[in-house]
Protein backbone atom coordinates (compact mmCIF):
# COMPACT_ATOMS: atom_id res chain seq x y z
CA UNK A 1 0.00 0.00 0.00
CA UNK A 2 1.01 3.79 -0.73
CA UNK A 3 2.35 5.69 1.98
CA UNK A 4 -0.53 8.03 0.79
CA UNK A 5 -3.07 5.34 1.26
CA UNK A 6 -4.04 5.12 4.98
CA UNK A 7 -5.94 2.55 6.25
CA UNK A 8 -9.08 4.57 7.00
CA UNK A 9 -8.75 5.39 2.75
CA UNK A 10 -9.09 2.15 2.27
CA UNK A 11 -12.50 1.96 4.35
CA UNK A 12 -13.86 4.22 2.43
CA UNK A 13 -16.31 3.41 -0.27
CA UNK A 14 -14.40 2.22 -3.30
CA UNK A 15 -14.99 4.53 -6.41
CA UNK A 16 -13.74 5.00 -10.38
CA UNK A 17 -11.52 7.97 -8.92
CA UNK A 18 -10.41 6.35 -5.93
CA UNK A 19 -9.09 3.58 -7.79
CA UNK A 20 -7.38 5.62 -10.64
CA UNK A 21 -5.36 7.64 -7.35
CA UNK A 22 -4.59 4.60 -5.95
CA UNK A 23 -2.72 3.30 -8.81
CA UNK A 24 -1.05 6.60 -9.87
CA UNK A 25 0.36 6.34 -6.29
CA UNK A 26 1.18 2.38 -6.53
CA UNK A 27 2.89 2.94 -9.64
CA UNK A 28 4.37 6.29 -8.62
CA UNK A 29 3.36 8.24 -11.12
CA UNK A 30 2.10 10.99 -8.73
CA UNK A 31 3.95 10.85 -5.34
CA UNK A 32 0.90 13.54 -3.85
CA UNK A 33 -2.45 14.09 -4.44
CA UNK A 34 -3.35 17.46 -5.42
CA UNK A 35 -7.12 18.27 -6.22
CA UNK A 36 -8.68 21.73 -6.78
CA UNK A 37 -12.34 23.32 -6.82
CA UNK A 38 -12.16 25.98 -9.38
CA UNK A 39 -15.50 27.85 -9.11
CA UNK A 40 -16.62 30.49 -11.65
CA UNK A 41 -17.58 33.42 -9.35
CA UNK A 42 -21.17 34.53 -10.55
CA UNK A 43 -23.49 33.20 -8.51
CA UNK A 44 -23.37 31.49 -4.82
CA UNK A 45 -22.88 28.25 -4.73
CA UNK A 46 -25.70 25.22 -4.88
CA UNK A 47 -25.79 21.46 -3.28
CA UNK A 48 -24.02 20.12 -6.61
CA UNK A 49 -20.82 22.08 -5.68
CA UNK A 50 -21.61 20.77 -2.37
CA UNK A 51 -21.00 17.39 -3.29
CA UNK A 52 -17.99 18.44 -5.65
CA UNK A 53 -16.26 20.16 -2.73
CA UNK A 54 -16.68 16.99 -0.52
CA UNK A 55 -15.38 15.17 -3.25
CA UNK A 56 -12.26 17.52 -4.04
CA UNK A 57 -11.49 18.42 -0.45
CA UNK A 58 -11.91 15.19 0.65
CA UNK A 59 -10.25 13.55 -1.07
CA UNK A 60 -7.02 15.28 -0.77
CA UNK A 61 -7.49 14.89 2.99
CA UNK A 62 -7.98 11.47 2.90
CA UNK A 63 -4.82 10.98 1.21
CA UNK A 64 -2.84 13.49 2.99
CA UNK A 65 -2.46 15.85 0.16
CA UNK A 66 -3.91 19.44 -0.74
CA UNK A 67 -6.89 21.13 -2.48
CA UNK A 68 -6.69 24.35 -3.89
CA UNK A 69 -9.45 26.75 -4.39
CA UNK A 70 -9.37 28.77 -7.54
CA UNK A 71 -11.80 31.21 -8.79
CA UNK A 72 -12.27 30.69 -12.49
CA UNK A 73 -12.46 34.39 -13.11
CA UNK A 74 -11.81 34.70 -16.86
CA UNK A 75 -15.17 36.18 -17.37
CA UNK A 76 -15.78 39.75 -15.48
CA UNK A 77 -18.67 40.63 -17.06
CA UNK A 78 -20.81 37.93 -14.93
CA UNK A 79 -18.42 38.06 -11.80
CA UNK A 80 -18.37 40.22 -8.37
CA UNK A 81 -16.89 39.89 -4.96
CA UNK A 82 -20.08 39.01 -3.54
CA UNK A 83 -19.84 35.92 -5.33
CA UNK A 84 -16.09 35.23 -3.86
CA UNK A 85 -16.89 35.80 -0.51
CA UNK A 86 -19.36 33.64 -0.49
CA UNK A 87 -18.13 30.59 -2.16
CA UNK A 88 -15.22 31.59 0.27
CA UNK A 89 -17.27 31.78 3.44
CA UNK A 90 -19.37 28.19 1.99
CA UNK A 91 -16.36 26.12 1.87
CA UNK A 92 -14.83 26.56 4.88
CA UNK A 93 -18.80 26.07 6.99
CA UNK A 94 -18.46 22.57 5.46
CA UNK A 95 -15.51 22.19 7.25
CA UNK A 96 -12.88 22.13 4.75
CA UNK A 97 -9.81 24.05 4.71
CA UNK A 98 -7.53 25.49 0.96
CA UNK A 99 -3.99 24.46 0.72
CA UNK A 100 -2.19 27.88 1.08
CA UNK A 101 -3.71 31.14 -0.34
CA UNK A 102 -6.33 31.14 -2.35
CA UNK A 103 -5.88 31.10 -6.11
CA UNK A 104 -7.44 33.04 -9.20
CA UNK A 105 -7.12 32.37 -12.24
CA UNK A 106 -5.98 35.89 -12.95
CA UNK A 107 -3.06 35.43 -10.95
CA UNK A 108 -1.98 33.58 -14.55
CA UNK A 109 -2.72 36.21 -17.25
CA UNK A 110 0.50 36.86 -17.77
CA UNK A 111 1.10 33.07 -18.10
CA UNK A 112 -1.89 32.47 -20.15
CA UNK A 113 -0.37 35.23 -23.01
CA UNK A 114 2.58 33.77 -23.43
CA UNK A 115 0.67 30.11 -23.99
CA UNK A 116 -1.35 32.05 -26.71
CA UNK A 117 1.98 33.22 -28.08
CA UNK A 118 3.74 30.30 -28.38
CA UNK A 119 0.82 28.09 -29.77
CA UNK A 120 0.53 31.16 -32.60
CA UNK A 121 4.42 31.11 -32.84
CA UNK A 122 4.14 27.29 -33.26
CA UNK A 123 1.27 27.91 -36.35
CA UNK A 124 -1.26 26.32 -33.87
CA UNK A 125 -3.45 29.38 -33.43
CA UNK A 126 -4.93 32.54 -35.51
CA UNK A 127 -6.54 35.49 -34.81
CA UNK A 128 -10.32 34.67 -36.86
CA UNK A 129 -12.38 37.60 -37.95
CA UNK A 130 -15.57 35.78 -38.39
CA UNK A 131 -18.46 37.03 -36.92
CA UNK A 132 -20.38 34.56 -34.88
CA UNK A 133 -22.90 33.50 -37.45
CA UNK A 134 -20.08 32.68 -39.79
CA UNK A 135 -18.06 31.02 -37.23
CA UNK A 136 -21.43 28.90 -36.39
CA UNK A 137 -21.84 28.49 -40.56
CA UNK A 138 -18.41 27.36 -40.64
CA UNK A 139 -18.66 24.84 -37.92
CA UNK A 140 -20.23 22.41 -39.47
CA UNK A 141 -22.45 19.74 -38.05
CA UNK A 142 -22.43 15.95 -36.22
CA UNK A 143 -23.17 14.87 -39.87
CA UNK A 144 -20.55 17.09 -41.93
CA UNK A 145 -17.42 18.30 -41.05
CA UNK A 146 -16.32 22.04 -40.43
CA UNK A 147 -14.97 24.39 -43.27
CA UNK A 148 -11.74 26.07 -42.58
CA UNK A 149 -11.56 29.59 -41.31
CA UNK A 150 -10.53 31.79 -44.34
CA UNK A 151 -8.12 33.55 -41.64
CA UNK A 152 -7.09 30.43 -40.33
CA UNK A 153 -3.61 30.25 -42.94
CA UNK A 154 -2.68 33.51 -41.47
CA UNK A 155 1.42 33.76 -40.85
CA UNK A 156 2.52 33.70 -37.53
CA UNK A 157 3.88 36.59 -37.41
CA UNK A 158 1.31 38.54 -38.59
CA UNK A 159 -1.27 36.77 -36.55
CA UNK A 160 0.74 37.46 -33.44
CA UNK A 161 0.70 41.40 -34.33
CA UNK A 162 -3.02 41.09 -34.10
CA UNK A 163 -2.80 39.49 -31.14
CA UNK A 164 -0.80 42.14 -29.36
CA UNK A 165 -3.24 44.92 -31.35
CA UNK A 166 -6.14 42.83 -29.35
CA UNK A 167 -4.20 42.61 -25.91
CA UNK A 168 -3.61 46.96 -26.63
CA UNK A 169 -7.56 47.17 -27.32
CA UNK A 170 -6.78 47.57 -30.85
CA UNK A 171 -10.26 45.73 -31.41
CA UNK A 172 -14.01 45.76 -30.88
CA UNK A 173 -15.91 43.43 -28.44
CA UNK A 174 -16.55 40.31 -31.14
CA UNK A 175 -14.74 42.05 -33.45
CA UNK A 176 -12.05 38.75 -33.64
CA UNK A 177 -10.68 35.88 -31.49
CA UNK A 178 -8.01 33.59 -30.98
CA UNK A 179 -8.70 30.10 -32.10
CA UNK A 180 -6.77 27.23 -31.39
CA UNK A 181 -5.92 25.52 -34.89
CA UNK A 182 -7.06 21.61 -34.21
CA UNK A 183 -9.05 20.06 -37.02
CA UNK A 184 -12.16 21.30 -38.56
CA UNK A 185 -12.73 17.82 -39.53
CA UNK A 186 -13.32 16.35 -36.02
CA UNK A 187 -16.11 14.35 -35.18
CA UNK A 188 -15.65 16.29 -31.48
CA UNK A 189 -17.34 19.75 -31.86
CA UNK A 190 -15.17 21.31 -29.52
CA UNK A 191 -12.12 20.29 -31.14
CA UNK A 192 -12.56 22.53 -34.34
CA UNK A 193 -10.73 25.31 -33.85
CA UNK A 194 -11.99 25.95 -30.49
CA UNK A 195 -12.10 29.87 -29.18
CA UNK A 196 -8.76 30.65 -26.54
CA UNK A 197 -9.33 34.44 -26.29
CA UNK A 198 -12.29 37.32 -27.09
CA UNK A 199 -12.08 41.25 -26.55
CA UNK A 200 -13.82 42.26 -23.43
CA UNK A 201 -13.83 45.57 -22.20
CA UNK A 202 -15.37 44.73 -18.15
CA UNK A 203 -13.80 45.45 -15.39
CA UNK A 204 -12.12 42.88 -13.51
CA UNK A 205 -12.24 42.61 -10.05
CA UNK A 206 -8.82 41.31 -9.45
CA UNK A 207 -7.01 42.84 -12.49
CA UNK A 208 -8.96 46.45 -12.95
CA UNK A 209 -8.49 47.88 -16.49
CA UNK A 210 -4.96 46.65 -16.97
CA UNK A 211 -6.60 43.34 -19.74
CA UNK A 212 -8.98 43.97 -22.11
CA UNK A 213 -8.75 40.64 -23.37
CA UNK A 214 -9.55 37.19 -21.63
CA UNK A 215 -8.71 33.42 -22.11
CA UNK A 216 -11.74 31.17 -22.47
CA UNK A 217 -12.29 28.79 -19.33
CA UNK A 218 -11.24 25.59 -21.69
CA UNK A 219 -7.38 27.49 -22.21
CA UNK A 220 -7.51 28.43 -18.99
CA UNK A 221 -8.34 25.95 -16.99
CA UNK A 222 -5.85 23.31 -18.12
CA UNK A 223 -2.87 25.59 -17.91
CA UNK A 224 -3.84 27.03 -13.73
CA UNK A 225 -3.79 23.08 -13.04
CA UNK A 226 -0.31 22.34 -14.38
CA UNK A 227 1.16 25.29 -13.04
CA UNK A 228 -0.68 24.51 -9.70
CA UNK A 229 0.64 20.87 -9.53
CA UNK A 230 -2.75 19.39 -10.18
CA UNK A 231 -2.84 15.70 -10.22
CA UNK A 232 -6.37 14.85 -10.64
CA UNK A 233 -8.65 17.47 -12.34
CA UNK A 234 -12.12 16.43 -11.72
CA UNK A 235 -15.20 17.64 -13.06
CA UNK A 236 -18.91 16.43 -14.57
CA UNK A 237 -19.58 14.79 -17.56
CA UNK A 238 -20.61 17.81 -19.33
CA UNK A 239 -17.10 18.47 -19.98
CA UNK A 240 -16.25 15.05 -21.01
CA UNK A 241 -15.46 16.09 -24.88
CA UNK A 242 -13.68 18.81 -23.79
CA UNK A 243 -10.90 16.88 -21.99
CA UNK A 244 -9.36 16.61 -25.76
CA UNK A 245 -8.78 20.43 -25.41
CA UNK A 246 -7.38 20.26 -22.34
CA UNK A 247 -5.16 17.37 -23.48
CA UNK A 248 -3.99 18.98 -26.39
CA UNK A 249 -2.96 22.15 -25.28
CA UNK A 250 -0.75 20.55 -22.52
CA UNK A 251 0.84 18.43 -25.28
CA UNK A 252 1.97 21.45 -27.35
CA UNK A 253 2.97 23.65 -24.69
CA UNK A 254 6.20 22.79 -23.87
CA UNK A 255 6.07 24.02 -20.19
CA UNK A 256 3.86 21.66 -19.76
CA UNK A 257 4.36 18.35 -21.65
CA UNK A 258 5.40 16.49 -18.91
CA UNK A 259 5.08 12.80 -17.62
CA UNK A 260 3.24 13.89 -14.44
CA UNK A 261 1.21 16.87 -16.02
CA UNK A 262 -2.52 16.85 -14.99
CA UNK A 263 -5.00 14.78 -15.92
CA UNK A 264 -8.90 15.18 -16.25
CA UNK A 265 -11.70 12.81 -15.02
CA UNK A 266 -15.44 13.12 -15.20
CA UNK A 267 -18.02 12.58 -13.14
CA UNK A 268 -21.60 12.92 -12.70
CA UNK A 269 -23.06 15.85 -11.71
CA UNK A 270 -25.95 16.04 -9.13
CA UNK A 271 -29.33 16.11 -9.81
CA UNK A 272 -31.80 16.41 -7.43
CA UNK A 273 -35.65 16.41 -7.53
CA UNK A 274 -37.63 19.31 -7.18
CA UNK A 275 -34.97 21.99 -7.60
CA UNK A 276 -33.30 23.42 -9.99
CA UNK A 277 -28.83 23.38 -10.27
CA UNK A 278 -28.83 25.77 -13.85
CA UNK A 279 -27.27 29.08 -12.95
CA UNK A 280 -29.28 30.85 -15.07
CA UNK A 281 -32.12 29.25 -13.75
CA UNK A 282 -31.40 30.20 -9.98
CA UNK A 283 -30.10 33.69 -11.58
CA UNK A 284 -33.70 33.99 -13.11
CA UNK A 285 -35.14 33.22 -9.97
CA UNK A 286 -33.62 35.91 -7.93
CA UNK A 287 -33.67 38.14 -10.89
CA UNK A 288 -37.49 37.82 -11.24
CA UNK A 289 -37.87 38.10 -7.31
CA UNK A 290 -39.57 34.98 -6.83
CA UNK A 291 -37.35 34.14 -3.94
CA UNK A 292 -36.26 36.16 -1.07
CA UNK A 293 -32.59 35.79 -2.53
CA UNK A 294 -29.47 33.30 -2.98
CA UNK A 295 -30.02 32.64 0.57
CA UNK A 296 -33.35 32.05 0.23
CA UNK A 297 -33.98 28.87 2.22
CA UNK A 298 -35.92 27.44 -0.60
CA UNK A 299 -33.04 27.43 -2.88
CA UNK A 300 -30.48 24.46 -3.13
CA UNK A 301 -28.15 26.96 -2.01
CA UNK A 302 -25.27 26.07 0.44
CA UNK A 303 -26.09 29.11 1.76
CA UNK A 304 -30.05 28.92 1.60
CA UNK A 305 -29.56 25.45 3.08
CA UNK A 306 -27.03 27.24 6.26
CA UNK A 307 -29.55 29.49 6.36
CA UNK A 308 -32.89 26.98 6.71
CA UNK A 309 -30.56 24.59 9.60
CA UNK A 310 -28.87 22.26 7.49
CA UNK A 311 -25.66 21.33 9.14
CA UNK A 312 -21.94 20.80 7.50
CA UNK A 313 -21.99 17.37 8.86
CA UNK A 314 -25.41 16.27 6.89
CA UNK A 315 -24.25 17.59 3.73
CA UNK A 316 -20.85 15.79 3.61
CA UNK A 317 -23.17 12.28 4.89
CA UNK A 318 -25.49 13.04 1.74
CA UNK A 319 -22.33 13.15 -0.45
CA UNK A 320 -21.05 10.21 1.16
CA UNK A 321 -24.95 8.56 0.35
CA UNK A 322 -25.04 8.94 -3.17
CA UNK A 323 -21.61 8.38 -4.24
CA UNK A 324 -19.67 8.84 -6.78
CA UNK A 325 -20.24 7.42 -10.41
CA UNK A 326 -20.35 8.31 -14.46
CA UNK A 327 -23.96 7.56 -14.66
CA UNK A 328 -26.46 10.63 -14.88
CA UNK A 329 -29.48 10.07 -12.71
CA UNK A 330 -32.17 12.46 -10.85
CA UNK A 331 -31.45 11.99 -7.15
CA UNK A 332 -34.19 11.45 -4.39
CA UNK A 333 -34.91 14.67 -2.39
CA UNK A 334 -35.66 12.01 0.69
CA UNK A 335 -32.25 11.06 0.32
CA UNK A 336 -30.89 14.37 1.14
CA UNK A 337 -33.83 15.08 4.31
CA UNK A 338 -33.00 11.52 5.94
CA UNK A 339 -29.19 12.78 6.26
CA UNK A 340 -30.53 15.98 7.93
CA UNK A 341 -32.70 14.01 9.66
CA UNK A 342 -30.16 11.62 10.88
CA UNK A 343 -27.93 14.11 12.17
CA UNK A 344 -30.32 16.51 14.25
CA UNK A 345 -32.06 13.54 15.63
CA UNK A 346 -28.76 13.10 17.76
CA UNK A 347 -27.51 16.47 17.89
CA UNK A 348 -30.63 18.89 17.87
CA UNK A 349 -31.57 20.04 21.67
CA UNK A 350 -35.12 19.87 21.99
CA UNK A 351 -38.22 22.60 22.67
CA UNK A 352 -41.59 22.91 22.63
CA UNK A 353 -43.52 25.62 20.03
CA UNK A 354 -47.02 26.02 19.79
CA UNK A 355 -47.77 27.11 15.73
CA UNK A 356 -51.34 27.27 15.47
CA UNK A 357 -52.52 28.26 19.08
CA UNK A 358 -55.46 28.20 21.10
CA UNK A 359 -55.69 29.14 24.89
CA UNK A 360 -56.12 25.91 27.34
CA UNK A 361 -57.15 26.99 30.66
CA UNK A 362 -56.35 24.39 33.73
CA UNK A 363 -59.32 25.36 35.80
CA UNK A 364 -58.39 23.43 38.80
CA UNK A 365 -54.91 24.75 39.10
CA UNK A 366 -54.68 27.32 41.55
CA UNK A 367 -55.07 31.12 40.03
CA UNK A 368 -51.66 33.44 40.33
CA UNK A 369 -48.79 30.23 40.41
CA UNK A 370 -46.31 29.17 38.34
CA UNK A 371 -44.47 26.09 38.33
CA UNK A 372 -41.15 25.18 37.28
CA UNK A 373 -39.93 21.88 35.62
CA UNK A 374 -36.61 20.23 34.27
CA UNK A 375 -37.45 19.14 31.18
CA UNK A 376 -34.58 17.02 29.20
CA UNK A 377 -32.82 19.33 26.29
CA UNK A 378 -32.40 15.77 24.26
CA UNK A 379 -34.04 12.65 25.55
CA UNK A 380 -31.20 10.54 24.69
CA UNK A 381 -28.38 12.41 25.70
CA UNK A 382 -28.32 13.09 29.61
CA UNK A 383 -24.78 15.04 29.19
CA UNK A 384 -27.11 17.64 27.10
CA UNK A 385 -28.33 18.43 30.68
CA UNK A 386 -31.94 20.36 31.35
CA UNK A 387 -34.00 23.34 30.40
CA UNK A 388 -36.25 25.01 32.40
CA UNK A 389 -40.18 25.23 31.24
CA UNK A 390 -43.29 26.47 32.88
CA UNK A 391 -46.83 24.81 34.05
CA UNK A 392 -49.73 27.16 34.92
CA UNK A 393 -53.09 28.06 34.77
CA UNK A 394 -53.08 29.54 31.22
CA UNK A 395 -51.27 27.31 28.55
CA UNK A 396 -51.48 27.23 24.57
CA UNK A 397 -51.53 24.33 22.89
CA UNK A 398 -51.77 23.63 19.06
CA UNK A 399 -55.26 23.83 17.22
CA UNK A 400 -54.86 20.48 15.84
CA UNK A 401 -54.36 18.72 18.99
CA UNK A 402 -58.03 19.16 20.21
CA UNK A 403 -61.14 17.84 18.98
CA UNK A 404 -64.78 17.84 20.88
CA UNK A 405 -65.22 14.59 20.17
CA UNK A 406 -62.96 11.78 19.59
CA UNK A 407 -63.20 10.20 16.16
CA UNK A 408 -62.13 6.71 17.15
CA UNK A 409 -59.91 4.60 19.62
CA UNK A 410 -57.13 5.32 17.86
CA UNK A 411 -57.74 9.25 18.31
CA UNK A 412 -54.21 10.18 20.55
CA UNK A 413 -55.06 14.01 21.47
CA UNK A 414 -57.19 15.95 23.31
CA UNK A 415 -61.17 15.58 23.37
CA UNK A 416 -64.06 16.38 25.66
CA UNK A 417 -63.91 13.71 28.02
CA UNK A 418 -60.41 12.01 27.04
CA UNK A 419 -57.28 12.73 28.68
CA UNK A 420 -54.21 13.01 27.61
CA UNK A 421 -50.60 14.09 28.92
CA UNK A 422 -48.62 17.54 27.83
CA UNK A 423 -45.37 16.40 27.43
CA UNK A 424 -42.70 16.49 30.63
CA UNK A 425 -45.79 17.50 32.55
CA UNK A 426 -49.15 16.64 33.98
CA UNK A 427 -52.45 14.44 32.45
CA UNK A 428 -55.14 16.82 31.57
CA UNK A 429 -58.91 16.09 30.83
CA UNK A 430 -61.26 18.21 28.31
CA UNK A 431 -63.88 19.75 30.39
CA UNK A 432 -65.98 22.22 27.82
CA UNK A 433 -64.41 24.80 25.47
CA UNK A 434 -65.64 27.79 23.59
CA UNK A 435 -66.02 29.11 20.27
CA UNK A 436 -66.04 32.70 18.21
CA UNK A 437 -68.80 33.70 16.21
CA UNK A 438 -67.23 32.06 13.02
CA UNK A 439 -67.03 28.24 15.22
CA UNK A 440 -63.86 28.54 15.88
CA UNK A 441 -62.32 26.97 18.99
CA UNK A 442 -60.58 29.56 21.19
CA UNK A 443 -60.07 28.07 24.33
CA UNK A 444 -60.38 24.94 25.83
CA UNK A 445 -61.07 23.93 29.68
CA UNK A 446 -59.73 20.84 31.15
CA UNK A 447 -58.61 19.90 34.52
CA UNK A 448 -55.42 18.19 35.66
CA UNK A 449 -54.58 15.58 38.26
CA UNK A 450 -51.45 16.76 40.34
CA UNK A 451 -50.21 13.22 40.75
CA UNK A 452 -49.09 12.76 37.38
CA UNK A 453 -46.04 14.76 37.13
CA UNK A 454 -43.64 12.59 34.63
CA UNK A 455 -45.50 9.17 36.25
CA UNK A 456 -48.23 7.79 35.63
CA UNK A 457 -51.36 7.58 37.65
CA UNK A 458 -51.64 5.47 40.92
CA UNK A 459 -54.72 3.78 39.73
CA UNK A 460 -53.67 2.31 36.89
CA UNK A 461 -55.08 4.39 33.85
CA UNK A 462 -53.93 4.06 30.88
CA UNK A 463 -53.39 7.69 29.04
CA UNK A 464 -51.15 6.92 25.83
CA UNK A 465 -51.74 10.41 23.93
CA UNK A 466 -48.85 13.11 24.63
CA UNK A 467 -49.31 16.88 22.99
CA UNK A 468 -46.92 20.07 23.66
CA UNK A 469 -47.69 23.00 25.28
CA UNK A 470 -45.91 26.49 25.93
CA UNK A 471 -47.15 28.21 29.50
CA UNK A 472 -49.04 31.59 28.56
CA UNK A 473 -46.99 34.04 30.79
CA UNK A 474 -43.98 33.05 29.84
CA UNK A 475 -44.29 32.32 26.12
CA UNK A 476 -42.46 34.31 23.46
CA UNK A 477 -44.07 35.53 21.14
CA UNK A 478 -42.92 34.17 17.12
CA UNK A 479 -43.12 33.75 13.68
CA UNK A 480 -42.62 30.11 12.00
CA UNK A 481 -41.62 29.75 8.53
CA UNK A 482 -42.58 26.48 7.38
CA UNK A 483 -40.68 25.50 3.77
CA UNK A 484 -41.47 23.06 1.42
CA UNK A 485 -40.22 21.84 -1.89
CA UNK A 486 -39.77 25.20 -4.72
CA UNK A 487 -41.06 23.24 -7.47
CA UNK A 488 -44.40 20.79 -7.77
CA UNK A 489 -42.35 18.31 -9.96
CA UNK A 490 -39.50 16.51 -9.51
CA UNK A 491 -37.78 17.76 -12.70
CA UNK A 492 -38.71 21.78 -13.55
CA UNK A 493 -35.69 22.13 -15.28
CA UNK A 494 -37.75 19.87 -18.40
CA UNK A 495 -40.27 22.36 -18.46
CA UNK A 496 -41.21 24.58 -21.34
CA UNK A 497 -41.60 27.09 -18.31
CA UNK A 498 -39.95 26.33 -14.79
CA UNK A 499 -41.44 28.93 -13.29
CA UNK A 500 -44.65 28.29 -14.14
CA UNK A 501 -44.44 24.87 -12.02
CA UNK A 502 -43.66 26.80 -8.50
CA UNK A 503 -45.30 25.41 -5.77
CA UNK A 504 -47.33 28.09 -4.10
CA UNK A 505 -47.45 26.91 -1.07
CA UNK A 506 -43.55 26.74 -0.54
CA UNK A 507 -43.91 28.96 2.13
CA UNK A 508 -46.12 29.40 4.54
CA UNK A 509 -45.94 31.97 8.06
CA UNK A 510 -47.02 31.32 11.23
CA UNK A 511 -47.84 32.89 14.23
CA UNK A 512 -47.27 31.13 17.99
CA UNK A 513 -45.13 30.96 20.80
CA UNK A 514 -41.93 29.40 21.63
CA UNK A 515 -40.41 28.42 25.17
CA UNK A 516 -38.72 31.57 27.34
CA UNK A 517 -35.49 29.67 26.62
CA UNK A 518 -35.51 30.34 23.55
CA UNK A 519 -35.42 34.05 23.65
CA UNK A 520 -31.43 33.80 23.38
CA UNK A 521 -31.53 31.02 20.62
CA UNK A 522 -28.37 31.27 17.99
CA UNK A 523 -28.74 31.54 14.63
CA UNK A 524 -28.40 28.85 12.39
CA UNK A 525 -28.92 26.73 15.41
CA UNK A 526 -31.58 23.73 14.51
CA UNK A 527 -33.72 22.22 17.12
CA UNK A 528 -36.29 19.61 17.40
CA UNK A 529 -39.61 21.69 18.26
CA UNK A 530 -41.56 18.13 19.73
CA UNK A 531 -43.66 16.69 17.15
CA UNK A 532 -43.48 19.57 14.79
CA UNK A 533 -40.33 19.08 13.31
CA UNK A 534 -36.77 20.95 12.89
CA UNK A 535 -36.51 24.80 13.20
CA UNK A 536 -33.72 26.83 13.31
CA UNK A 537 -33.34 30.55 14.17
CA UNK A 538 -32.65 32.77 11.00
CA UNK A 539 -29.96 34.32 10.41
CA UNK A 540 -30.87 37.69 8.64
CA UNK A 541 -34.13 38.45 10.59
CA UNK A 542 -32.79 39.55 14.03
CA UNK A 543 -35.52 42.31 15.63
CA UNK A 544 -37.80 39.53 16.20
CA UNK A 545 -37.90 35.63 17.18
CA UNK A 546 -38.01 33.95 13.30
CA UNK A 547 -37.73 30.34 13.23
CA UNK A 548 -37.42 28.30 9.37
CA UNK A 549 -38.65 24.96 9.09
CA UNK A 550 -35.37 22.82 7.98
CA UNK A 551 -37.34 19.35 7.55
CA UNK A 552 -40.07 17.22 8.76
CA UNK A 553 -40.22 14.44 11.34
CA UNK A 554 -41.06 11.88 9.01
CA UNK A 555 -40.94 12.17 4.87
CA UNK A 556 -43.92 13.23 4.15
CA UNK A 557 -43.46 13.27 0.16
CA UNK A 558 -43.14 9.88 -0.06
CA UNK A 559 -46.25 9.06 0.90
CA UNK A 560 -47.67 11.26 -1.68
CA UNK A 561 -45.70 9.16 -4.02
Amino acid sequence: MSKNVTNETAERPVNFIRNIINDDLATQKHQQVKTRFPPEPNGYLHIGHAKSICLNFGLAEDYQGGCNLRFDDTNPAKEDMEYVESIKRDVEWLGFQWDGEIKYSSNYFETFYDCAVELINKGLAYVCFLNAEETREYRGSLKEPGKESPFRNTAPQENLALFEKMRAGGFKEGECVLRAKIDMASSFMCMRDPTLYRVRFEHHHQTGDKWCIYPMYDFAHCISDAIEGVTHSLCTLEFQDNRRIYDWLLEHLDAFNRPDRPHQYEFSRLNLEYTVMSKRMLHQLVGDKLVEGWDDPRMPTISGMRRRGYTPASLRDFAERIGISKVDSMTEMGILEAAIRDDLNVVAPRTMAVMDPIKLVIENYPEGELESIQAPVHPQNEEMGKREIFFGRELYIDRADFMETAPNGKYMRLAINKEVRLRNAYIIKGERFEEDADGNVTTVYCSYDPETLGKNPADGRKVKGVIHFVEASKALPAEFRVYDRLFTVANPAKEDDFEAVLNSESLLLKQGFVEPSMANAPVEQAYQCEREGYFCRDNKITDRLVFNRTVGLRDVWAQKK
